[in-house]
C-alpha cells in the first residue's frame, strides 16, 4: 500500500511528539514485566522510581535519537536533545540517590514514632539500569525513524 503524501507529512509532524510516549510505553511495559517476575506479583507502575530499564533515560533517548536520525547528528536540535537527555540522566543517577540517602536518615530519626510510614529509600537508578534505558531509547528512536 502506498501512503498518500498528506498522511506521510502528518505522521512525520507528530512523530516527535509521539516519541516520548513510545519510549515510556515500551520501557514501562518491560519494567512492569521484569518487576512482576522478580516480585512474584503484578506490577503496573509505568513510571516508577528505580528499576530496569530506566524509563526516564528511555524517554529522553528515544526523542534524542529520533531527532538525530531525522535532522542530523550535527544539528543544534540534536545538541539540545542530548543536553536535556544528559540532565535527566544525571538527575536519575545522582540527585535521586541523594534523596534516598536523606530518606534513610529520616527513617532512622523517625524509627521510634509509631504509625509513621517509612519513606522510600531507593528512588535513583543504578548505572546498569540507566544503560539499559539508554540502549532501549536508541532502539525505540531508530524504530520510530524506520517506521516513518
Amino acid at each position: 500500500m502506498v501512503w498518500p503524501p498528506e498522511f506521510l507529512r502528518f505522521a512525520l509532524s507528530i512523530s516527535y511528539a509521539v516519541a516520548p510516549f513510545v519510549g515510556w510505553l515500551v520501557s514501562g511495559t518491560i519494567k512492569s514485566i521484569h518487576t512482576s517476575i522478580t516480585a512474584r506479583r503484578a506490577q503496573t507502575d509505568f513510571l516508577g522510581y528505580g528499576g530496569v530499564p530506566s524509563t526516564h533515560a528511555t524517554i529522553v533517548c528515544t526523542t534524542a535519537t529520533l531527532i538525530g536520525a531525522r535532522e542530523g547528528y550535527s544539528t543544534p536540535e540534536f545538541a539540545i536533545a542530548i543536553t536535556v537527555a544528559i540532565l535527566v540522566i544525571m538527575d536519575a543517577v545522582s540527585l535521586r540517590q541523594w534523596v534516598g540517602q536523606q530518606a534513610t536518615a529520616l527513617n532512622l530519626l523517625r524509627a521510634d514514632e509509631p504509625g509513621l510510614e517509612r519513606l522510600r529509600e531507593r528512588v535513583g537508578h543504578k548505572p546498569i539500569e540507566i544503560l539499559a534505558g539508554i540502549v532501549l531509547g536508541i532502539v525505540c528512536g531508530h524504530g520510530l525513524n524506520w517506521l516513518g
